[in-house]
């Protein structure tokens, strides 16, 4: 079964019905049917939660946070031996990318992982990580 880890502009597009939503309803539907395993950092899903927070409303927040909870997904935080967070700070350090982006591939590269976005930032991680590119417009 492969791996999948899911960055945060992917399940916004999925939570907001943006244009790559159907891909990621095919992907999280695919984890449904074992597959592959998808994975959220934690730092992801607080960026998830804040920016629902802060763009509508603390009920929209938690309303997420349960949908979250009720998809095939595995919510990974930081251990105690830091080598996720070692990862991410290198990826801070030499790339472009805020910190919660670090995290996420960070956590592909940990897993083998094949990181779901569509964010442009990450093209720069393309020799580092497999990325499975999700488009603006389906």
């Amino acid at each position: 079964m492969a791996n999948r880890v899911l960055d945060s502009w992917a399940l916004i597009a999925f939570f907001e019905d943006e244009p790559a939503a159907e891909a990621v309803e095919e992907i999280i539907d695919q984890a449904n049917r074992d597959r592959h395993r998808l994975y959220l950092t934690a730092i992801n899903w607080a960026e998830i939660y804040y920016s629902t927070m802060r763009e509508v409303s603390p009920a929209a927040a938690e309303a997420q946070a349960q949908a979250i909870a009720n998809l095939p997904i595995d919510v990974v935080g930081v251990n105690d031996d830091l080598k996720l967070a070692r990862q991410a700070a290198i990826y801070k350090a030499t790339y472009r990318m805020s910190l919660a982006d670090a995290f996420g591939a960070a956590l592909a590269k940990e897993k083998k992982a094949e990181f779901v976005t569509g964010d442009p930032e990450f093209k720069a991680l393309e020799k580092e990580i497999k990325i499975f590119w999700l488009k603006k417009s389906q």
